[in-house]
């Protein structure tokens, strides 16, 4: 089963190295990675895609995860309501006269054309891994020269509150 953990660390050398090699001591298969800065200065977040065999390992990893020194805070957010994006850089053969048709096939997944030459068009796709991975499986007959995919990163959604229609007094 795979789970989705977001990890808000400290931002200094050596904290990713301590954090995968606690995923890699616990023999988690990490599926996919992303860190980047976190609205405060100072932090990173880290997401993980971790591929678990037992569902009892997952407690003991974020227990141990969260005694970390630089690492403030550790939440599986699998069973949660999440935005999970992926961003993927594909360059594919397009021959000039072949074009047309490939725009036209890749259309209802709203790719980015990052770049263009003579023969080949680089397309940038975001969204879900899973729609990524039917984008690169449509376009793999065209010939794909070049597969660039940054790792999935995560965000737990608001909650919506839904107000009744607003009431003004005049007085």
């Amino acid at each position: 089963m795979k789970r989705v953990l977001t990890v808000t660390v400290i931002n200094q050398s050596g904290v990713l190295n301590r954090v995968t090699g606690l995923l890699m001591k616990r023999q988690f298969n990490i599926e996919s990675i992303t860190v980047g800065h976190s609205e405060q200065p100072n932090f990173s977040k880290m997401t993980f895609i971790v591929h678990v065999e037992d569902e009892n390992k997952i407690e003991q990893l974020i227990k141990q995860l969260s005694k970390q020194i630089d690492v403030l805070k550790v939440n599986d957010i699998t069973e949660k309501s999440i935005v999970l994006r992926e961003l993927a850089l594909i360059k594919v053969v397009s021959p000039p006269n072949m074009r047309m048709e490939m725009n036209a096939i890749v259309e209802p997944f709203r790719p980015q054309v990052v770049d263009t030459s003579k023969n080949v068009v680089t397309y940038e796709v975001v969204g879900h891994p899973e729609k990524i991975d039917a984008f690169i499986e449509l376009i793999r007959p065209y010939g794909i020269k070049e597969l660039t995919r940054t790792g999935a990163t995560a965000s737990i959604r608001e909650a919506q509150k839904i107000e009744g229609p607003q009431l003004s007094i005049l007085k």
